[in-house]
């Protein structure tokens, strides 16, 4: 049986998470969705497209969609869909999980790794993050989870675009990508998103061949002043709108300085496998919970294919790529996001990783 694609949809409360999931659910697409819910409330898809009540664990909607609540715990509930899907109890074609509002996705991302029944069965394919944009400046300085939502998503969708305006926008956009600058973003309106903007992204395949985004450093680069590895930081002096709140006409502005952020390692160089692996390894080990997301094209000794790695947390993957075509220049590049990550012990570390 090939595996079922699994999608989270994350985001803070408020921020069109339901919307953007009953648009999703009631476009003719012909697919068959199981929802997850790890929370029923305010927040319920509304019942009027649900055909049974909410006190069955499992509820089969008009549309052949299906959506269950978390009661134990996500690892059973998946287990229990696989088994009814294999058992032919349940026809679905793919899971969307949406988490609360106050969630943090990397716990439920790690499920999908760390349990060996789990991950048989199933292939997380991404995690979509919604920013509310006119709340978004002050949920992301005051709520570490809202960051986090930002940090792991491989696609943002800004709502509520046009209740700001277009410096506000531009200036939540500069802080998003400074943040992840490997997650596409685009404002939605009222959840109105093409289907393929939100499933079969395969941005979370560890291990899968996978197509390197050539746009994913770029607001990176749009920083780097030929600087070998070390690309533009917001400082204490930086006037970025983005980075100023409400204190018009007392002639200071208060600095927000993001716990995630995220830093592009580059070389020309190529790397030493083994020197790598340990270095990683070791890094991992310690810095691991604050490594929400980490991906590279490497120059590897000893091959003449990209070698491309990513990860979450402690867990990595790396698959060879296509090769490196005739005149490219063989450049290393790797971003890391991350909650305050050492940049320092990170750089002198992979320097020391080069052949």
């Amino acid at each position: 049986m090939s595996l079922i694609p699994a999608t989270i949809l994350t985001g803070f409360l408020g921020s069109g998470k339901t919307t953007l999931l009953k648009r999703v659910l009631t476009e003719a697409h012909g697919q068959k969705i199981a929802v997850i819910e790890n929370e029923f409330g305010e927040e319920n898809i509304d019942n009027e497209i649900l055909v049974a009540d909410t006190q069955e664990n499992i509820i089969q909607m008009s549309n052949g969609c299906i959506c269950c609540t978390i009661r134990d715990d996500l690892r059973a509930t998946l287990q229990d869909l696989a088994e009814k899907k294999r058992k032919g109890e349940l026809q679905f074609d793919r899971v969307v999980i949406e988490t609360t509002g106050l969630a943090d996705p990397g716990p439920v991302a790690q499920t999908f790794f760390m349990d060996d029944e789990v991950a048989e069965q199933y292939l997380l394919d991404s995690i979509l993050t919604l920013v509310d944009a006119k709340h978004a400046a002050q949920q992301l300085n005051d709520r570490q989870e809202a960051r986090r939502q930002v940090g792991f998503a491989d696609q943002i969708f800004i709502s509520k675009a046009d209740l700001v305006d277009k410096d506000e926008l531009d200036a939540l956009i500069h802080r998003l990508k400074h943040m992840n600058p490997r997650a596409p973003m685009r404002p939605v309106h009222f959840g109105e998103v093409a289907l393929k903007e939100v499933f079969d992204l395969r941005g979370f395949n560890l291990n899968a061949k996978l197509d390197i985004d050539p746009d994913f450093l770029k607001v990176e680069d749009e920083h780097d002043h030929g600087h070998d590895h070390h690309d533009h930081e917001h400082g204490e002096a930086c006037d970025h709108p983005s980075h100023q709140h409400g204190h018009e006409g007392h002639g200071h502005h208060h600095h927000h300085d993001d716990d995630v952020k995220s830093f592009v390692y580059r070389a020309t160089r190529p790397f030493n496998p083994a020197k790598l692996e340990d270095f990683l390894g070791a890094i991992v080990q310690v810095y691991g919970p604050r490594m929400l997301r980490y991906k590279g094209v490497l120059d590897m000794q000893g091959t003449d294919r990209k070698v491309i790695f990513q990860g979450v947390h402690q867990l990595m993957g790396s698959d060879l790529g296509p090769a490196w075509a005739e005149g490219e220049p063989r450049v290393s590049k790797m971003v890391f996001i991350g909650l305050d990550l050492p940049r320092d012990i990170l750089v002198q570390g992979l320097d020391q990783s080069l052949v």
